[in-house]
């Protein structure tokens, strides 16, 4: 059995190769039962440590994203929240064949899987992206989207002006036919963008969907909690997702307008599997507003895992 630490992640992986696998994937039959989120402290409302298990299998390989959470460590003990592992076993006998880091794993699909939903449903023609957050995704968001779509403007919002910068400093080079710039006013900008990407820790909305353009095409990806939302429910249209049961359960995007009884869970189009396989439900034409919205899923670590183990010596 290989152990895959994250180097050979890195090392293995692009988004020239991962997002149209994923999309293949995505169109052939697969397993994912509802993924189980356990609150290690559930009578202490002031501790929020938890275990989580995705288990997932398609035709080649069975799997098990496993992960860690908690809040605390990094001030209480200079550790990262999160710790991830991925345990992969061959589909036909059941044997083990991997145990893969989760955590880069999880920043490369979370990453393909927003530039695979703008790549199927915004426009051909976009070409102004507006990113908000500056976290450990931000890089891999910008590289996916930028491999997906023509842009040639990209505006980044953060609470960091240090980090938007930082992210300013290093893309640049690297595509000069891009113009990189900072958020200085929300309000003024969102009329002019083509695709919006939205990963933060956000409680509240990040913009007013009022001021979204015709056509625009909107990701939210950042939030996996029932009360709370980027996006306003002005903003809940035409709506894609990765998996009913999980945003359903999890996401305030969509919870919250359903509560309010503006939105309703049949109004959602499709799922991520839905769109890779009946083009008919994508846009319908330039004027539409489309939004996707993900909190993550175990089919996505099973296959960028397993394709990490097939090109790891």
């Amino acid at each position: 059995m290989k152990i895959i630490n994250t180097e050979q992640v890195q090392n293995s992986l692009n988004f020239a190769e991962l997002i149209p696998l994923l999309k293949q994937s995505f169109g052939k039959p697969f397993h994912m039962p509802q993924r189980q989120v356990h609150l290690l402290a559930p009578e202490d409302h002031s501790k929020h440590d938890a275990f989580a298990l995705l288990p997932s299998w398609n035709e080649e390989v069975i799997g098990n994203k496993m992960f860690t959470y908690f809040p605390d460590n990094k001030a209480k003990h200079d550790l990262p929240g999160l710790f991830s592992k991925i345990m992969l076993f061959r589909r036909e006998t059941g044997e083990p064949l991997a145990l893969v880091d989760g955590t880069s794993v999880t920043y490369w699909r979370t990453a393909a899987i927003s530039a695979l939903a703008s790549q199927l449903l915004s426009r051909e023609d976009s070409q102004h992206l507006m990113l908000f957050g500056t976290g450990n995704l931000a890089l891999y968001l910008l590289h996916a989207h930028i491999s997906v779509r023509g842009l040639k403007k990209v505006t980044i919002w953060g609470r960091s002006a240090i980090k938007v910068q930082k992210l300013i400093n290093e893309f640049s080079p690297l595509y000069p036919n891009i113009s990189f710039y900072t958020s200085l006013d929300v309000a003024q900008e969102i009329p002019f963008v083509d695709i919006i990407c939205c990963a933060t820790g956000a409680k509240t909305p990040l913009f007013d969907g009022e001021l979204v353009s015709r056509g625009c095409h909107i990701d939210c990806l950042g939030n996996h909690m029932a009360n709370a939302r980027e996006c306003d429910s002005i903003t809940i249209t035409k709506v894609f997702v990765d998996s009913l049961a999980n945003t359903l359960n999890e996401a305030g995007e969509l919870l919250i307008p359903i509560e309010e009884g503006v939105f309703k869970a049949e109004d959602i189009v499709g799922e991520l599997a839905d769109m890779c396989k009946q083009s008919d439900i994508l846009r319908k034409n330039s004027d539409e507003i489309t939004l996707f919205k993900s909190v993550g899923t175990a089919i996505s670590d099973l296959v960028a895992a397993n394709l990490v183990y097939q090109k790891t010596p």
